[in-house]
């Protein structure tokens, strides 16, 4: 007879016993216990890319209000310069236009006043040829 030895603190295990044949329960719960974590994991899946989604929304979102109130910003800038650009134009034309409208304005005077003048003078030199005329009679007279 032979004797084996153990090692310390296990039990010997039957030799003869043969293991169990899995069930059919066994397979029911094992394919229960894999639905229930497939499930889990579409379900978790679907929280997490929902949560993405809504993060992705919300700095997209702000990304683009940071974009319009930049691009707002400048537009409002420029239509300042430009308002100023124009405003200085303006002023310039009003200035040049003012300066044509004295001229004209100048000229209008004299004209008037050369065409009233030249008649005054023409009248003058009338009545001072007259004038002379009459001189000249009366200087005829006393000869």
């Amino acid at each position: 007879m032979s004797m084996q030895i153990e090692p310390a603190g296990q039990p010997s295990a039957p030799r003869n016993v043969k293991p169990r044949k899995p069930t059919r329960k066994t397979y029911l719960i094992l394919a229960l216990v894999w639905a229930v974590l497939v499930g889990s994991g579409a379900w978790g899946g679907k929280l997490y890319t929902d949560h993405l989604k809504r993060q992705l929304k919300e700095e997209l979102a702000a990304q683009t209000n940071e974009q319009l109130t930049a691009v707002q910003e400048q537009y409002q800038k420029q239509i300042a310069e430009l308002k100023d650009n124009m405003t200085g134009e303006m002023a310039r034309l009003q200035t040049k236009v003012d300066a044509v409208n004295e001229l004209l304005a100048f000229t209008k005077d004299s004209a008037s006043s050369k065409t009233d003048n030249s008649n005054q003078l023409y009248t003058q030199l009338a009545e001072v040829k007259k004038k002379l005329e009459d001189l000249k009679k009366q200087l005829d007279a006393l000869q």
